[in-house]
């Protein structure tokens, strides 16, 4: 992992993400998992240009004003290069396999843009104070402030249109949506009407989208590497293999020669996106796709 960490940041990515997961998705197995903020000081360490985040951390996982301490630390690690991606959490296994319980969605939400406050409070002022439903900080010192002017920038991901768009509109420096041109545009319509009700240009919000990649240099080659990864992750999916493959297999994941990827990325675009996270499902035992993606969809793309 850190090779790989090293290779984007030499190479020409903005950024390099890890998740905030416990436990293996989307089945529960002992394969390893490590935990995501160690990951980022880590990765901090190593590495002295690309930006470092998580997609996403839950806000169920860590008190906020600790999350925010956590973070601020990292940042100075890392010299100003931490982005904050945050979210309500869904992985329901995990809620409850570490003692969370699993909250109504409401709540989870509702937790999220307290969250949300008591962090943009700390890394603004050094200190945090909410009496909150879901939370109670009282005078909780983040110290030293984060090193980027401000504080860290917010990615608040999900798009649930009542309350996470409305979070969005009030306090994210960028959304994060799925990479379907027509739901993309959708919320952003609706993202854009929560900004007209709390006074903020929507503008003013990056707007990114996750995708599954794999690129291949033919339809042959990406065939074989569809295969590669359905003989690797069978073992451990049983019945949740074809599932899981579906999305790679039906045109769901960003699938295809670079050309075809392009034009997948250039149709996104035209919704509105201009940032885009990409998961390669090989990197771990095969580095070339990724690296395909460097040399011919990057350049068209920048």
């Amino acid at each position: 992992m850190r090779t790989l960490a090293q290779r984007a940041d030499e190479g020409p990515w903005e950024s390099l993400w890890v998740y905030d997961h416990f436990h293996t998705v989307p089945v529960v197995s002992e394969e390893a998992t490590h935990e995501a903020w160690t990951l980022m000081a880590a990765f901090a360490a190593v590495t002295d240009r690309i930006r470092l985040g998580q997609m996403c951390t839950s806000m169920g996982y860590r008190n906020p004003a600790y999350l925010a301490k956590v973070a601020a630390t990292v940042d100075h690690v890392s010299g100003g290069r931490v982005e904050m991606g945050i979210g309500g959490g869904w992985y329901e296994h995990e809620w409850r396999a570490y003692g969370y319980g699993f909250p109504a969605i409401a709540d989870r939400l509702g937790a999220l843009d307290e969250g949300v406050q008591i962090m943009k409070q700390a890394w603004e002022t050094g200190t945090a104070t909410l009496a909150g439903t879901h939370f109670q900080v009282d005078g909780a010192i983040v110290r030293p402030l984060p090193v980027q002017a401000g504080g860290i920038p917010i990615w608040v991901a999900g798009g649930g249109e009542k309350k996470t768009l409305r979070t969005v509109a009030k306090y994210a420096d960028y959304a994060n949506w799925a990479s379907n041109p027509t739901e993309f545009a959708h919320k952003r319509e609706i993202l854009a009407r929560h900004g007209e009700a709390v006074g903020r240009d929507i503008s003013e919000i990056v707007l990114s989208a996750n995708f599954n990649t794999v690129v291949g240099v033919d339809d042959a080659d990406v065939a074989r590497r569809l295969d590669a990864i359905e003989a690797r992750v069978a073992p451990f999916l049983g019945d949740r293999l074809d599932a899981f493959m579906h999305d790679y297999r039906s045109g769901v994941a960003l699938v295809g020669t670079p050309a075809q990827v392009i034009e997948r990325l250039r149709a996104m675009a035209d919704v509105g996106m201009t940032y885009a996270i990409h998961y390669f499902p090989e990197l771990a035992y095969d580095r070339s796709g990724a690296q395909l993606f460097e040399t011919e969809v990057i350049p068209a793309l920048s």
